[in-house]
C-alpha cells in the first residue's frame, strides 16, 4: 500500500520541486520509501511513496523498471494472486528478482498488455510509462478500493491517490462549483467529481491510455458489472459463498509485516476473525473500539468471538475529550469533505498504535447481501413512482427532516429512492444553506448519473446498485483510505474480492435478498458463527456523536442557520451527521490542504 503521483509536460523539463511536494504531502501513506523517476526529454516524472507489506527489502523500490527496461511503474495496493500469476508468467519464460507483486504486475504487462487488469485480483491504482511507445497508462481496481486522481490543467498532466496533491501544485487551484451541494445531499462527493474543478477521479475498473507528447487520451474499462445470473438455487449459492469467501480471506492475509482484524462485534466483522483463524491460528490479532456509554457498547459480543478463537485482542476507549482533542487531526486527514469516517480515523489510529501495518475490515458485505434498510424499503418506494409529482414539494412542509426527504421521490428512479434512503438535505434546504436557487442544486444533482440498465434492474438489485456505487464506493471506501493512510496503516476488504463479487452479482435476487438480511452469509457460516452474534438486532459502528457534537466548539462560519441546527442536537430533533455535514460545508480556516 502505498501513494503514487505524476506530472507530464509535453513542452518542458518536468517541475522537480512540485513533484516532490506532490510526493511528500501524501507522506503518511508512504513512510518506508521514497522514489522518483524523470524522464527529460519526455517530461514526464513519476513519484512514489511506500508503505511495505510484500517483500520488505530493496527490492521492492518503486518507482519500478522492468525486465527489458521499457516500462517503469508506480503501484499502489495490492495484487492478492500475484503468486498464482507469477507462476503462469515463468513458464511464459519470464524471470523475477523479487518476491514484491509490483514486478509480476509488470511482467503481466509485457506478456499481455493492458488485458492483464482483467487478470488481477486485488485493489490498485496504477501507472506504467511505456517508453517505447511514448504512452502513459493508468489504471484502477475492479471494486474502486484504491483511489486515482488525474487533471489536465495548463498544458499539463496530473495525478495522484490524493487530491490534496494538486495543491502543491496550485494552492489556489479553483473550486469545484457543486462540491458543496453534493455535500450537502450527499453527505459526500461523488465520483468523478471533487472538490477541486477538473481534478477527476479514474473511473474503476477501467484504464486510461495517455499520449504522452499530444497528451490526448482514451479510458476503457475492464470490469463492468454482469447481471447475468447463473445460481437459482439457494445450497449452490451458500456453499459459492462458503468457498470464495474463505479463499478471499486466505488471500487478504497475505503479508510480509504485522496484520489484524478489526472486531466490532457484528456479523461481518465476526465471520472475517473465525476464517482468519483458521489460517493464521496463535497468530490471529484483533482490535475494537469501545465506549464508556454502554449503549454503543458492542464488548460482550466482541467477546465472545474472542473468546472463541482465543485472538489476541487489544480494546481501545474512545471518549468525547480524546474525540475534542483529535478533531483537527481528523480534519487534516480528509483528502474530501465526508459526513463519515471519524471512526476509521480511530480505529486505524489505534492499529497503528497496536504495531499493524494491515486491518482486514467487513466493507461490501451489505452492499451486496442486502444488509441495510434500504433494501426492506424497496417495493414501498417503488410504489411511489404512481404518486403525481406535484404532490412531492408538499413534502418541504412536513414535520421532521425524514419526511421533507419524500420529496427526492419526484425523481422518479433509482437515485431519487437512493437520496431517500441515504440523502441529507433536500434541494430546498441545501438552496437555503448555500443561499443559491432550488434549480441550480437539481442541476447538479443531474450531473451524478447511473447507468441506463440500473431501472431494469430487480428492484432489490437496484438498491444494492446505489449502495455500492454510490453509499459505499464515495463514502466508505474513501473515507477508509485517506483515514488509514493518514496513519500508515492498510485496510484490506474481502467482501470486494473480485471473485466474491461476481459470485454475489451471479446469485438471482429472489434468493439473494428474499430471505432477510445477509441470511445467505449467514448459513454459509452458521456452523462457526454463534447466534448470539447473528440473531440480534443490526448496530452499525457507531459512535455517540449526537452527545458530543452538542458540546463542541468548531471553526464555522457565524451563521444563525448553523446555530439553531447546533440547538436540536441534545433533543435529537437535528442528528448529529445532518449537523456534521453542514458543518464540513462551513468549516473556516482550516490547514487542509485539499478543500
Amino acid at each position: 500500500m502505498c501513494r503514487i503521483a505524476g506530472i507530464i509536460s509535453p513542452n518542458a523539463k518536468p517541475d522537480m520541486a512540485a513533484i516532490i511536494a506532490m510526493r511528500d504531502t501524501m507522506q503518511h501513506g508512504g513512510p518506508d520509501d521514497a522514489g522518483i523517476f524523470t524522464d527529460d526529454t519526455a517530461g514526464i516524472a513519476l513519484a512514489h511513496r511506500r508503505l511495505s507489506l510484500l517483500d520488505l527489502s530493496a527490492a521492492g523500490h518503486q518507482p519500478m523498471l522492468s525486465s527489458n527496461q521499457q516500462l517503469i511503474i508506480v503501484f499502489n495496493g495490492e495484487i492478492y494472486n500475484f503468486q498464482v500469476l507469477k507462476q503462469e508468467l515463468i513458464l511464459l519464460g519470464h524471470h523475477f528478482i523479487s518476491h514484491s507483486d509490483t514486478e509480476v504486475i509488470l511482467a503481466a504487462y509485457l506478456q499481455w498488455g493492458t488485458n492483464c487488469f482483467e487478470k488481477f485480483n486485488g485493489m490498485f491504482a496504477l501507472a506504467i510509462y511505456d517508453i517505447q511507445k511514448q504512452e502513459l497508462i493508468l489504471a484502477r481496481d475492479h471494486a474502486g478500493i484504491k483511489p486515482l486522481y488525474y487533471s489536465f490543467s495548463n498544458g499539463n498532466f496530473y495525478f495522484a491517490s490524493e487530491t490534496k496533491a494538486f495543491k502543491q501544485i496550485n494552492p489556489n487551484w479553483k473550486e469545484q462549483r457543486d462540491w458543496k451541494t453534493y455535500l450537502l445531499v450527499f453527505g459526500h462527493i461523488p465520483e468523478p467529481f471533487t472538490t477541486l474543478d477538473g481534478v477527476l477521479s479514474l473511473p474503476k475498473g477501467s484504464f486510461m491510455k495517455l499520449n504522452i507528447s499530444q497528451l490526448s487520451h482514451s479510458i476503457h474499462y475492464f470490469n463492468k458489472p454482469n447481471y447475468n445470473y447463473t445460481i437459482h438455487n439457494e445450497s449452490i449459492a451458500i456453499d459459492a459463498i462458503r468457498t470464495t469467501l474463505r479463499d478471499a480471506v486466505k488471500t487478504h492475509l497475505i503479508a510480509d509485516a504485522p496484520i489484524g482484524l478489526f472486531l466490532s462485534g457484528g456479523i461481518d466483522s465476526s465471520i472475517l476473525t473465525l476464517l482468519a483463524k483458521e489460517f493464521i491460528g496463535e497468530h490471529l490479532h484483533t482490535l475494537s473500539i469501545d465506549f464508556n456509554q454502554s449503549a454503543f457498547s458492542e464488548k460482550k459480543y466482541q467477546d465472545i468471538i474472542i473468546q472463541q478463537t482465543n485472538a489476541k485482542h487489544q480494546s481501545f476507549t474512545v471518549d468525547q475529550s480524546l474525540f475534542e482533542h483529535s478533531m483537527d487531526d481528523i480534519l487534516n486527514a480528509m483528502d474530501q469533505p465526508s459526513n463519515d469516517g471519524i471512526n476509521s480515523y480511530f480505529i486505524t489510529k489505534y492499529a497503528q498504535a497496536a504495531g499493524l501495518k494491515a486491518v482486514l475490515s467487513g466493507i461490501g458485505a451489505d452492499e451486496l447481501l442486502g444488509g441495510y434498510p434500504s433494501f426492506k424499503r424497496a417495493g414501498m418506494l417503488a410504489e411511489s413512482q404512481l404518486i403525481p409529482n406535484f404532490i412531492f414539494p408538499l413534502a418541504e412542509f412536513l414535520k421532521g427532516d425524514k419526511n421533507k426527504k419524500i420529496r427526492f421521490l419526484e425523481r422518479k428512479n433509482a437515485m431519487g429512492q437512493y437520496l431517500f434512503n441515504r440523502g441529507f438535505f433536500t434541494p430546498a434546504q441545501a438552496s437555503n444553506i448555500l443561499g443559491i436557487s432550488i434549480l441550480e442544486i437539481q442541476q447538479a444533482i443531474d450531473k451524478i448519473i447511473l447507468p441506463d440498465f440500473v431501472q431494469q434492474l430487480e428492484l432489490q438489485e437496484q438498491v444494492s446498485f446505489t449502495e455500492t456505487n454510490l453509499y459505499m464506493q464515495n463514502q466508505l471506501l474513501r473515507d477508509t483510505d485517506y483515514m488509514s493512510m493518514w496513519h500508515s496503516i492498510e485496510v484490506r476488504v474481502p467482501f470486494l474480492d473480485k471473485d466474491f463479487m461476481q459470485v454475489c452479482q451471479s446469485i438471482h435476487p429472489t434468493i439473494r435478498f428474499s430471505g432477510g438480511p445477509k441470511h445467505l452469509l449467514i448459513k454459509a457460516f452458521k456452523d462457526i458463527l454463534p447466534e448470539e452474534i447473528w440473531n440480534r438486532p443490526k448496530q452499525g459502528f457507531i459512535f455517540p456523536f449526537q452527545q458530543w457534537f452538542a458540546t463542541m466548539q468548531l471553526p464555522l462560519t457565524d451563521s444563525a442557520l448553523l446555530q439553531a441546527y447546533k440547538s436540536g442536537l441534545p433533543s435529537g430533533k437535528t442528528h448529529w451527521s445532518r449537523y456534521w455535514c453542514y458543518c464540513l460545508s462551513q468549516l473556516k480556516n482550516n490547514n487542509n490542504k485539499s478543500w
